[in-house]
């Protein structure tokens, strides 16, 4: 087993077996022997002489030495009683009541059961059309994303995973601008991901700058046009905004869509990987390329066979998932085998071409994920043909678009997911996406701190004999190995993280790894909090012009304020500041601790009561204490000196500085406002005076962002609470968050959430 401690943690708290009281039952190992032993037993079912445990065993090899690993649902409800394996779901949403919460109390049981589902609400007529059965007035489709949006609040996904939803509407449905705004404020739709559905129409008509139409749901009919041009805009302002919505192309998830006569997809799982029809499922799996790489004359290279070995294990075993899988629902078992689709991706691409020597925003890390893909694609369709042999083809097969090809086994067979929480017990970075941060701080329970460095910058540099503590740590702060100039400039060119990455080669990269993919690719396309809505409009018509099915953007720092619903942070990064937050005990905030040193200025302010002392003390995070002395004229003292400790303590827990401004400003004291020649009408008011003069001043001086703006980077991010994150920190362990295909996720703890 070469399972990390860290690893060991996050599958403790959300893998493997508990009992009653939630004390973990099981081993690492025994998890695996249970998943290997679930789905193995598949084999019988087609061949009753099979060998069913060696089957197991090589299920077992591949998982226990992360060489692949199956999606969350199937490591945690295999060989259990519940036995649902699947990732992903598409509902069907109708233009009825009955169809709506139908659909409701469909993904209620989705969601207790592990899954996560998608929606098309294009069917839903538009906000104000006449009901012609009630005689009354649609209440359009973002309203019925409420009501879906509560129930999911409602349910705990299987006590381990949270419900998590996608939203789609059609870039023609009439309430598509009110569709675009819907997550504006973000105490709003906090289960769902939303994403556009563009047509290439559309997509032709805003390069034009040419009006295009709205089609009612109901009727059909034409229900007047838009600038396609200003609509765009708006979806990219939005986007810019706070990350969503996204955007996928209806039209080429059509053209691949394998059996067009069951009707259209319209709709793809919560991080957008996954298109499916209504009613179908996916399972998932990913194949670790770190553990498929060999040393060959000194230099890094594939270990095709080995690849090509696991390649073919991973589609047997995600076949199997199909037959032993308990589906929450009748419909979702028949229009799934119907079709058999699975997903089979990968992860540690980015600790791949680390290994390699090959930068991530390279021409030749493109090029070598194109070849990847098509490999993997490959031999994975060669397998489910010598699986539709032995065991037959999908039954939708002869309506296929693949009915002149080659009979197979499986409809789809690859799908690049986001592995937030896999990539975490494979010990690897995430999908295909870039390192996001190469050093993390971790605090454990005695209050000490340990280093968490990437494997491969931490075996480069002992070979190079520059690794330290001190050194890692350094680059903990910066986020950044690039900017490290004590470093050899093949490393700073080798060793990019997530932000150093143009958005361009982000979206190459993706549209790389598209070419080859049966299904979809999950990718964030990462901008820097300074990014224009001109670049994301760029990014927008890149990956149209390069193929990509979707795309998924997160300008940094633009999610910092979020809705408080449910979690606990027991430290914050710099191992200072603890929230805890649940419905029934609303917030508990322990600020920071204060600095050993500070940086100060005391300003002589003439109150009704004579003079009042101000001191403000800053250190490199900000102000971080007020203290007020009133001097031998007496006064409020004790007022005084609460209001600048309650000021200090909110200051210390991350509130930002012009909240508190304003909270204390033209606060009235009669003894002062009686006065002719005062410069303030109170204390509080006097210090809110203060306290804005002197930040305005670091401001100034470049040291803070200014108070109104947005923050300049992650380190200067306020803390917001909410039910994924505090600021840009996970709210069960403190740790650094990363923005993956629309959810957030926890290297640290495993957290992760989608929507």
């Amino acid at each position: 087993m070469s399972v990390s401690k860290n690893a060991e943690v996050v599958l403790k708290q959300r893998y493997l077996k508990k009992d009653e009281n939630g004390n973990s039952i099981e081993t690492v190992e025994g998890m695996f022997h249970r998943v290997a032993k679930a789905i193995a037993a598949a084999d019988i079912i087609h061949d009753t002489e099979a060998n069913v445990d060696e089957t197991e065993a090589v299920f077992y090899h591949m998982m226990s030495e992360l060489e692949f690993l199956p999606n969350s649902p199937t490591l945690m409800n295999a060989g259990k009683d519940l036995g649902q394996l699947s990732a992903c779901f598409v509902l069907p949403v109708e233009d009825s009541m009955n169809s709506i919460f139908e659909a409701i109390r469909q993904a209620a049981l989705i969601h207790k059961s592990g899954g996560g589902t998608g929606f098309s609400f294009s069917r839903i007529r538009h906000e104000g059309s006449t009901v012609n059965s009630t005689g009354g007035v649609a209440s359009g489709p973002i309203s019925f994303m409420k009501v879906f949006n509560a129930a999911t609040e409602a349910i705990k996904q299987g006590g381990s995973r949270r419900g998590a939803n996608m939203g789609i509407l059609r870039i023609d449905h009439p309430d598509i601008l009110k569709f675009i705004d819907c997550k504006a404020d973000s105490k709003e739709i906090t289960n769902f991901n939303i994403s556009v559905g563009l047509t290439e129409d559309f997509m032709q008509a805003a390069e034009a700058c040419v009006d295009y139409n709205l089609i009612d749901p109901h009727t059909k009919e034409p229900a007047g046009s838009l600038d396609a041009k200003l609509v765009f805009d708006k979806i990219v302002d939005a986007a810019w905004r706070n990350g969503e919505p996204g955007i996928i192309f209806l039209d080429r998830l059509n053209r691949d869509n394998i059996v067009p006569g069951q009707g259209e997809i319209e709709a793809t799982n919560p991080c957008g990987e996954q298109p499916l029809l209504p009613h179908e499922s996916c399972n998932l799996g990913s194949i670790n390329l770190t553990k498929m790489v060999k040393e060959e004359d000194g230099k890094v290279v594939f270990d095709l066979d080995k690849l090509e070995k696991t390649i073919g294990n991973s589609v047997h075993f995600l076949d199997n998932v199909i037959d032993v899988n308990q589906y929450p629902l009748e419909e979702i078992g028949f229009a799934t085998r119907q079709t058999r689709k699975i997903g089979l991706g990968v992860m540690g691409w980015a600790d791949v071409l680390l290994m390699m020597g090959i930068p991530y925003n390279t021409d030749e890390a493109v090029m070598l994920g194109e070849k990847v893909m098509s490999f993997i694609t490959d031999i994975g369709k060669a397998e489910s043909q010598r699986l539709a042999q032995e065991r037959g083809v999908f039954p939708l097969f002869k309506e296929s678009i693949l009915f002149q090809e080659t009979p197979q086994r499986n409809g789809t067979i690859t799908t690049i997911a986001p592995t937030g929480t896999l990539s975490i017990i494979g010990g690897c970075s995430s999908g295909i996406e870039p390192v996001f941060a190469y050093v993390f701080i971790r605090n454990i329970m005695d209050g000490t701190e340990l280093l968490e460095v990437n494997p491969v910058l931490k075996a480069e540099l002992e070979k190079r004999g520059l690794y330290s503590e001190e050194l890692m740590r350094r680059i903990a702060k910066e986020g950044t190995v690039s900017h490290m100039k004590e470093l050899p400039q093949e490393i700073r060119r080798v060793f990019v993280s997530t932000h150093d990455i143009s958005p361009e080669y982000h979206v190459r990269m993706q549209a790389a790894f598209q070419k080859s993919t049966d299904n979809a690719v999950s990718k964030t396309v990462n901008f820097s909090n300074s990014a224009t809505k001109e670049d994301v409009a760029q990014v927008y018509s890149l990956a149209f012009s390069l193929g990509c099915k979707g795309v998924t953007i997160y300008r940094d720092g633009s999610r910092d304020e979020q809705v408080l619903n449910i979690g606990k942070v027991k430290r914050s990064a710099d191992g200072d500041t603890t929230i805890e937050a649940t419905v029934d005990q609303g917030v508990r905030i322990i600020p920071r601790q204060r600095p050993d040193i500070v940086t100060g200025v005391t300003e002589k302010v003439k109150i009704g009561c004579g003079n009042l002392y101000i001191t403000v003390n800053y250190d490199e995070q900000g102000i971080c204490e007020i203290f007020t002395n009133t001097g031998k004229a007496g006064g409020c003292p004790s007022q005084s000196e609460a209001t600048a400790r309650l000021a200090s303590i909110a200051l210390r827990s991350g509130i930002d500085v012009k909240t508190i401004v304003e909270q204390l400003r033209g606060i009235r004291c009669p003894s002062t406002i009686r006065q002719q020649g005062m410069k303030c009408t109170s204390c509080p008011d006097a210090m809110a005076r203060v306290i804005e003069q002197e930040y305005k001043k670091q401001v100034e001086l470049g040291n803070w962002m200014p108070m109104s703006g947005e923050p300049q980077s992650r380190s200067e991010a306020p803390l917001a609470v909410d039910d994924v994150v505090i600021g840009n920190f996970c709210p069960e362990c403190g740790s650094p968050i990363e923005h993956e295909s629309g959810c957030v996720v926890c290297r640290q703890c495993g957290y992760s959430k989608c929507g």
